[in-house]
């Protein structure tokens, strides 16, 4: 799979006691929806802005459809469609106005996408954009970079103010454009959004990437949920091996397993006569809470 965002070792520093990029190793493959999960100040935003040719990388490597973000940044936005999680439009101009606008910019309007997604996105056209609330600013943005006719879609934090609704009709959107062959990064903190919609995800903490690959190569880190039901009382489940979190309640018990001693826990179970067992495989969430339930360092602070 081509690659269509490679960075390598990428640093960006703000000063010279904050580092918010620290080698940064992030590649999205041509074609797949790749998920930048990381708590606000992780530093997903100033890798997208680097990105864009709005920020200039201090040191390592980084490519955006074959070109240089910041030399080539006029060229490489014809290309792709980007969509902030704060969107200012000109409040003195139309929603219809608006999309038109940013659609000219790359020089092509499709006017019947346009109006295919302002129907599914309940979005009125002839309103102000002062009139809009932040929902509806966000719709503005989400049409006018989904209506264009581009390889790359660059989605930081997209469904910011959209109602569940909504959000269920970005996630049809987002998959119709995976069908078609178009690559999105989306950078989340909605864990369901992103399990749900991305074939691979990166991890990113403190500017560098915690772990990265598709949800099955993650979810070998977690554990997984038991609960369970026996006919005769179980035994100090806390003392076996790979068991954590364990709560007995003569015969039910509730805990988690790590992935190597699953069987051996089963066949354990299995000796003291099963009525009831319901595993439950770790989720995104689990792999994100993994990366930070340390306590919380200064973002970017030099060790």
């Amino acid at each position: 799979m081509a690659a269509v965002i490679s960075t390598r070792g990428l640093v960006k520093d703000f000063g010279p006691r904050i580092r918010a990029l620290d080698h940064l190793d992030l590649e999205v493959g041509a074609g797949e929806v790749h998920g930048f999960l990381g708590p606000n100040g992780a530093g997903k935003t100033t890798t997208i802005r680097v990105l864009l040719g709005m920020l200039r990388a201090d040191a390592g490597d980084v490519r955006l459809l074959d070109g240089d973000p910041w030399r080539d940044a006029v060229t490489l936005h014809r290309r792709l469609a980007y969509v902030p999680g704060e969107v200012n439009l000109w409040p003195n101009l139309t929603g219809g106005e608006v999309i038109d606008l940013l659609a000219s910019l790359r020089g092509a309007t499709a006017t019947t996408r346009r109006d295919e997604l302002l129907e599914r996105f309940s979005l009125d056209p002839t309103k102000k954009v002062r009139a809009y609330s932040k929902g509806n600013r966000q719709k503005v943005a989400l049409v006018a970079a989904f209506a264009s006719d581009v390889e790359l879609y660059l989605l930081d934090e997209p469904t910011s103010g959209l109602d569940p609704l909504m959000e269920a009709v970005f996630q049809e959107v987002v998959g119709e454009l995976r069908a078609d062959g178009r690559s999105i990064l989306l950078s989340s903190h909605i864990l369901s959004e992103v399990e749900a919609l991305c074939d691979r995800v990166t991890i990113i903490r403190d500017g560098r990437a915690a772990e990265s690959g598709t949800f099955e190569e993650l979810r070998h880190l977690t554990r997984t949920s038991v609960a369970v039901d026996t006919r005769h009382p179980l035994p100090c489940v806390t003392t076996w091996p790979g068991v954590h979190d364990a709560q007995v309640h003569d015969g039910h018990a509730e805990f988690s397993v790590d992935p190597a001693e699953l069987n051996h826990v089963l066949a354990r179970l299995v000796v003291q006569d099963v009525t009831a067992l319901t595993t439950s495989p770790p989720t995104l969430e689990e792999l994100f809470l993994r990366h930070y339930d340390t306590e919380p360092t200064e973002v970017g602070a030099q060790p």
